[in-house]
């Protein structure tokens, strides 16, 4: 009896199990999947929003950069005071943006209100800054124009001052005496020529002053410098002024000149040995040299 007592119950509580796992399987699962499934709308939202406030912050140094761009360009300081105030306001927008969260929908939404009334500002001032390079462009041209006009009427002067030098320097050029036939003769205690350096106790030099009519016509002192082959001068006992410099001259003489052709003879005493080569022979006149020669002598 007490068999058939246990099977019934044992039965009723096999059902009930069953039961209570379909309870389970059919209500208490689904319920854990919504909850797991809200779990990532709500974390998505929360990425969105994070997301959203980085952009934002992104924008809002970009601002920022664009406003300090903005016054390298320029130059008026009223605009430049207007612009560092605004580029002020955009980076405490920017910190009061870093302290608030992302959840926080009012302040959120408050800031983003800011950014765009901060990225109208700028519009207008790019176009009020685009306005002055316009104007300033038009006055660099205009000023360019003017000073090109200017330039080229200093170059029209100057190539005047140029022509008129180049005439000037061509009439100083053509008025230049030239020496010309220049020798140079070795004499020899009794006046004869002597070609051995040994023997020589006079050197003779003889030239011609050309014919010039554009010279002008009066006394003229003319310097003969001789060389020795080691390139020191057979000192006359004085100096002439030479390019910015005094030269040490061997012979002078001064000549009345009338524009025609006019032979000249100068003599340099030997008082010292001379040794054998070549020896330099040049002629000055009002600070020109007007011819040179060289001439080569024996032992």
């Amino acid at each position: 009896m007490k068999k058939n007592y246990l099977i019934p119950l044992i039965a009723s509580l096999a059902v009930a199990l069953l039961v209570a796992a379909a309870l389970v399987f059919f209500v208490i699962l689904p319920q854990r999947d919504d909850n797991r499934e809200l779990e990532n709308k709500v974390t998505a939202i929360q990425e969105l929003a994070e997301l959203e406030k980085q952009e934002m912050e992104n924008d809002y140094e970009q601002l920022g950069q664009q406003y300090g761009e903005m016054m390298a360009q320029i130059t008026n300081d009223s605009l430049i005071a207007q612009l560092t105030r605004e580029q002020l306001r955009a980076q405490q927008l920017l910190e009061e943006l870093k302290k608030v969260k992302a959840d926080d929908a009012r302040e959120i939404t408050r800031l983003k209100k800011e950014l765009n009334s901060v990225r109208a500002v700028l519009r207008d001032y790019i176009r009020q800054v685009d306005s002055l390079n316009r104007i300033n462009q038009n006055l660099r041209q205009e000023n360019t124009q003017l000073t090109g006009r200017l330039e080229e009427s200093a170059r029209q002067n100057q190539n005047l001052q140029l022509e008129r030098q180049t005439l000037t320097e061509k009439v100083t050029i053509a008025a230049q005496l030239d020496a010309t036939a220049i020798s140079m003769t070795g004499l020899n205690k009794r006046g004869k020529v002597s070609k051995k350096m040994k023997d020589v106790k006079t050197l003779q030099v003889n030239f011609n002053i050309s014919r010039n009519v554009t010279a002008e016509n009066g006394q003229r002192t003319l310097y003969v410098r001789i060389q020795t082959p080691a390139g020191e001068t057979l000192n006359g006992g004085g100096t002439f002024a030479y390019e910015n410099r005094q030269l040490e001259y061997s012979m002078k003489k001064v000549i009345e000149y009338s524009g025609e052709e006019t032979p000249v003879t100068v003599y340099w005493q030997v008082g010292e040995f001379l040794e054998a080569g070549e020896y330099r022979v040049s002629i000055f006149a009002d600070g020109n040299m007007i011819g040179s020669r060289t001439f080569t002598f024996e032992k």
